[in-house]
């Protein structure tokens, strides 16, 4: 199994996170708080002190190492500008599982307010599609989203995946999560 530590576009530089992206971060989580909170963790959205910060970047970039889950960070080519994150994450039926249990990938992702609009994201998720379905044991690839955030849902529109299912999440306020999906063969290697 290989996922590229790092992935380039024609935009974007996607790696790992370090603990020293902490300092640029913190300001784009305070600024995207509105933006980010309703749709994405709160341990991921969350403005923090800088220390905090590293640590959890300093994590992120350990479970990259570690194959437990790849959080890449999304940075302008040309400026090396934070924009956000994209991630995959091994999976099976029941959720998040370690990559040894998984049949199925899921890819997340986030963006500064700042930036939407330009295509930035659906660039960086196809660049991670690609490298997942170099992975033999994932039959699948999904992306999950809030069905009430129309801009995340048409990121897999756009790129072919097709809604399989909306699951009432409860909540208040109640969250209808769509699940997109993507099947690369018909059962895991």
């Amino acid at each position: 199994m290989t996922i590229p530590a790092e992935i380039r576009t024609e935009r974007l530089i996607l790696r790992p996170w370090r603990a020293e992206d902490a300092a640029e971060m913190r300001p784009i989580l305070e600024a995207n708080w509105a933006h980010l909170s309703p749709w994405i963790p709160a341990r991921v959205a969350t403005p923090a002190p800088i220390g905090e910060l590293a640590d959890r970047l300093a994590d992120f970039g350990a479970q990259f190492a570690a194959n437990r889950e790849w959080r890449y960070g999304m940075f302008a080519l040309d400026d090396q500008r934070m924009l956000g994150e994209v991630s995959l994450f091994p999976r099976a039926a029941q959720g998040r599982v370690p990559f040894d249990e998984s049949d199925r990938a899921e890819i997340g992702y986030w963006l500064r307010e700042d930036d939407t609009g330009r295509g930035l994201v659906t660039e960086a998720v196809r660049a991670v599609f690609d490298a997942a379905c170099a992975i033999e044991r994932f039959s699948l690839i999904e992306i999950r989203c809030d069905a009430r955030n129309t801009a995340s849902a048409a990121v897999p529109r756009r790129l072919g995946f097709v809604l399989d299912a909306t699951i009432d999440e409860g909540g208040e306020p109640p969250v209808q999560l769509q699940v997109w999906v993507t099947r690369l063969r018909s059962s895991a290697g």
